[in-house]
């Protein structure tokens, strides 16, 4: 891939994804197949202004090996030096990039629970400094590809070949194929805008989803709490791309209210185990039972994380007519699937999206119905023949979507 482009790419993530500012602190995680591109971000932060920019490396094959022979006990402790770190990073709320390139079999054979019990452990520990970055940093999002990845993009190409195509495919589907991602960014934000403001006058009451695999779901929408999409703001007052590619307006659901199935249009990666063919039931918002025809277990597994893992989220709108649906590729990475069609996300849902959220305890916004938990979870529910409509809170229905795609123009 031309280093012009990439360089432009790193700008983009820099400029637009975390909007760095003169000053600014930078995490970077990233897996050690990374280096290259990671340089060159590192670079373009410094170049803007950084103070300074932290690159937490990691490594699935590392983490694999640890979790299929290391004993639950120990790794569900953080060592004094972890610990430390994230007591920084809600002390100084560093800006946070995730460079994401996994391999979408890095965690094939192992045991889903006991990674599921080790992550719950583990937050107890570290959970409170986490919760002290909500809404306060930016944070963005954005993939590079690595071998074992391209190739399972692209099964038939030669290493290289696989490597420049996933390359090509990221650079598009992130506008940055041009070099000109920071204008195109602009623009998209804009059009994503008009979306969510005229579904945010609606006042819908419930979404109802139905397509001919069989979905057949009603969620229910909280009164007052907003639709976004693109870009999202700090509280003070960053406006910044937590997710690049995104083609979503979303907003958080009501706790509780959620009734019939779902099957998902696209497998999902989690916690690399590929998930496949898979259907979820809901009984008064809670997801009552699942099947996959593939990593079923890891599908459980984030049912049982905690209290709210079992509840929605998130409701997601993107046309199947996207620019990333279009590629044809199955990306096998839920950054990119989830932004090809509409999704449902199970876990926790977005605090921000309630108006003067900033000004309530964490117990008000949950006794309004949005859901907490430590996990957030997107699966991908689009097809070409997804209807969903409308209700608003004075009975009214509105075609959302018709034939998998937007049922209104802006």
């Amino acid at each position: 891939m031309e280093e012009t482009l990439l360089r432009k790419y790193a700008e983009l993530i820099i400029k637009s994804g975390i909007s760095l500012k003169q000053g600014d602190q930078v995490v970077i995680n990233a897996n050690v197949d990374q280096e290259n591109f990671v340089t060159m971000v590192v670079e373009e932060a410094y170049q803007n202004g950084a103070k300074r920019v932290y690159v937490n490396w990691t490594s699935q094959k590392v983490q694999r090996i640890a979790l299929l022979h290391g004993e639950e006990q120990e790794l569900s402790q953080l060592t004094p030096m972890d610990l430390a770190f994230w007591k920084w990073r809600g002390e100084e709320l560093p800006s946070l990039i995730w460079i994401d390139s996994d391999d979408p079999d890095g965690s094939k054979g192992v045991d889903a629970a006991k990674f599921a019990r080790i992550r719950q452990a583990q937050y107890k520990i570290y959970g409170k400094y986490k919760e002290m970055t909500e809404n306060r940093i930016a944070w963005c999002i954005a993939g590079a590809p690595a071998p074992e990845w391209a190739q399972k993009v692209f099964p038939k190409e030669k290493p290289e070949e696989a490597m420049e195509k996933l390359w090509e495919a990221i650079l598009y589907t992130s506008r940055a194929a041009d070099g000109n991602g920071i204008k195109n960014w602009e623009k998209h934000d804009q059009e994503l805008r008009k979306r969510y403001t005229y579904l945010n006058q609606l006042r819908l009451k419930t979404l109802h989803y139905t397509s001919s695999n069989g979905t057949d779901l009603t969620v229910g929408l909280i009164p007052g709490v907003k639709f976004l999409g693109g870009g999202e703001t700090t509280l003070d007052g960053r406006f910044f791309q937590p997710n690049i590619p995104s083609e979503e307006v979303f907003t958080s659901p009501k706790k509780g209210e959620a009734e019939g199935i779902v099957y998902a249009a696209k497998p999902l990666v989690y916690n690399g185990v590929l998930i496949t063919d898979f259907w979820v039931k809901f009984h008064e918002g809670k997801a009552v039972d699942v099947h996959a025809e593939s990593g079923e277990e890891a599908l459980r597994s984030i049912l049982s994380l905690d209290e709210g893992s079992a509840y929605l989220g998130e409701c997601a709108l993107v046309p199947y007519d996207s620019p990333i649906n279009n590629t044809g590729l199955l990306f096998y990475n839920t950054l990119y699937d989830e932004n090809a069609a509409c999704h449902l996300a199970l876990g926790r849902g977005f605090t921000s999206l309630v108006p003067g959220f900033e000004r309530m305890s964490d117990e008000e916004i949950r006794s309004l119905g949005i859901n907490y938990s430590l996990s957030h979870v997107d699966f991908m529910i689009g097809s070409k023949d997804l209807n969903i409509v409308g209700t608003t809170e004075d009975g009214k229905e509105v075609e959302i979507f018709k034939n998998g795609n937007w049922a209104f123009e802006i």
